[in-house]
């Protein structure tokens, strides 16, 4: 399966920039040059290993749809591609995000948020899929199918505005050491990477809640509460950080 593959991939590409890490000492604005990728190989890890599951436990009929193996090759082609320009970087010790230093680098970056849409946007068709197939509970199915949408959609919102920013801050951040300690967020000015977090990781969280309700006997209605208040606690971190004010000021 396409997305098991992907999944070992980015545990390996993650593996690969942590130990290179340990052996290139060089920095990049205060920070190790090889933590993007690395956090990169995380993200995908997560992002590939949801989408392995939910293939995993779709019924037979929905599983071998010639779609879903589709999606798997298109999300691969745009995987490859993306971190391959984040280690070309971060081996160079320049920046892949909001680097306009020259035309290419400009294009790369460009290139680099039309690839982040598709890997938001082709779950869709896998949550689709899910969303009616009788392997999956009716609050697993809503939560599937709700957690893709609501990720794609506050994504595309906050990711785009983040893109279009030029960095991730609002504000001047005037020491680089006033950060949360691994996620490296602001705690000094307005940071648009944790609301932006929270909309990636919507097709993990509710999902997870869906499955609980399921076996809990919780109701369907959980699900929608639960995407109102997730959605609601993302937005709010968005406006946060458009005020110029840090998730934690420290």
């Amino acid at each position: 399966m396409v997305f098991v593959q992907l999944a070992a991939l980015s545990a390996l590409l993650l593996i690969a920039t942590l130990i290179w890490g340990q052996l290139d000492p060089r920095v990049l604005d205060g920070v190790p040059v090889w933590v993007k990728p690395a956090k990169f190989a995380v993200s995908f890890l997560v992002h590939f290993t949801t989408l392995a599951i939910i293939v995993a436990l779709m019924s037979a009929e929905n599983a071998e749809l010639r779609i879903v193996a589709g999606v798997g090759w298109v999300l691969a082609a745009v995987f490859v591609a993306e971190m391959a320009y984040l280690i070309f970087q971060a081996a160079q010790a320049q920046h892949s995000h909001f680097n306009d230093t020259t035309s290419f680098h400009s294009v790369m970056y460009s290139l680099m948020g039309v690839g982040a849409v598709v890997l938001i946007a082709l779950p869709i068709v896998i949550a689709w899929l899910a969303k009616g197939d009788i392997a999956f509970g009716p609050a697993t199915q809503s939560g599937i199918w709700w957690g893709a949408i609501i990720s794609f959609v506050l994504t595309v919102i906050i990711g785009g505005y983040l893109g279009g920013n030029g960095s991730h801050f609002v504000g001047d951040q005037s020491n680089p050491e006033l950060v949360l300690p691994f996620f490296g967020w602001s705690t000094e000015v307005g940071d648009l990477r944790p609301a932006h977090f929270l909309s990636l990781h919507a097709f993990q969280v509710l999902p997870l809640i869906g499955l609980w309700t399921d076996r809990t006997d919780q109701g369907i209605a959980t699900i929608w509460v639960a995407g109102f208040i997730y959605s609601a606690l993302t937005v709010a971190l968005f406006i946060q950080a458009l005020f110029g004010q840090p998730l934690i000021r420290i």
